[in-house]
């Protein structure tokens, strides 16, 4: 017997299928649960959203049209998710953790400087503007296309361009030390010298 395809279980769940729906998330459960944590930061908020998105998608699977593959329409429910989750976080004041200047350059092969340039490069994802760190999360780190991520986030396949264009832009700053050790000190000094 052939397996049942995404929009084939979806039909199965709302005509009363009491697994085909446990069945969609295992099928797409470690890439929803990624896009939720690299979006957040986060694992209790993630955890949190994805839950939410799929008890949102559990009760609300009549209301799919078709007109996207139904991995789109999850992705979508899981970054609006996390979109609410983020806005209700940024009420609440937070208090960002003192940085670590004393690192030494990393070796190659590294498994703690790996860790800490990945720690680098998830907090340099968190100062982005959230549309430009869903968009960078989705195409860059997921690999879906930009067409795909554009319908996923409801905008036009240029404003999902633009939002990566800004964001590597952006990033290419924020982690330039990964490049140059040197530069991190550098722009400490000059930041010190402006105060």
């Amino acid at each position: 017997m052939q397996p049942l395809d995404d929009r084939a279980l979806l039909r199965a769940h709302v005509d009363g299928d009491p697994d085909a729906f446990s069945e969609l998330v295992r099928r797409h459960r470690d890439r929803l649960w990624a896009v939720s944590l690299r979006t957040i930061g986060n694992s209790e908020d993630a955890a949190d959203a994805l839950q939410d998105a799929l008890l949102s998608a559990y009760r609300s699977a009549g209301t799919y049209r078709g007109d996207a593959a139904v991995t789109t329409w999850l992705h979508r429910i899981v970054v609006n998710s996390c979109l609410d989750r983020i806005r209700r976080r940024q009420s609440r004041p937070t208090v960002p953790l003192p940085e670590d200047d004393g690192r030494a350059p990393a070796a190659p092969n590294d498994p703690i400087a790996a860790r800490e340039t990945a720690l680098d490069v998830q907090a340099a994802l968190a100062e982005l503007p959230v549309e430009q760190r869903v968009a960078l999360i989705l195409v860059d780190v997921q690999g879906h296309p930009v067409a795909d991520v554009a319908e996923m986030l409801d905008v036009a396949v240029g404003t999902v361009k633009s939002r990566c264009a800004r964001g590597r832009a952006r990033l290419a700053v924020m982690l330039g030390h990964l490049r140059n050790p040197d530069a991190r000190n550098d722009v400490e000094s000059t930041e010190g010298g402006a105060r």
